[in-house]
């Protein structure tokens, strides 16, 4: 092979793996930077939610609820419930999972 093809072809390899890893880096910091917000995000919320005397006050209720599958509703789980809708108007979650996430808070 000659000398000319030889380095032709070595400086494309080195092209390529250089746009390689650049791109990889570029998508690498785009994923964390998004995972890092919305986790952010969550944290602030839970934080919010943990606090809240309305919410901390339905566990019982909440524990109630997933045990029986949905068929005992308290009124401090349906007051928390409330609360947390007021609070987080995007969250898209249902009763069941609200519940739950109360008794993990």
């Amino acid at each position: 092979m000659s000398r000319l093809r030889l380095l032709s072809a070595a400086a494309l390899l080195a092209v390529a793996a250089n746009a390689h890893a650049t791109s990889f880096i570029v998508t690498t910091d785009a994923v964390v930077g998004a995972l890092k917000s919305s986790s952010d995000a969550t944290s602030d919320a839970s934080s919010s939610l943990r606090d809240n005397k309305i919410v901390r006050a339905a566990r019982d209720d909440a524990a109630s609820f997933v045990a029986s599958n949905g068929d005992i509703r308290g009124v401090k789980l349906e007051s928390a419930i409330d609360e947390i809708h007021r609070q987080l108007p995007q969250l898209n979650a249902t009763d069941a999972q609200i519940a739950q996430a109360i008794l993990a808070i």
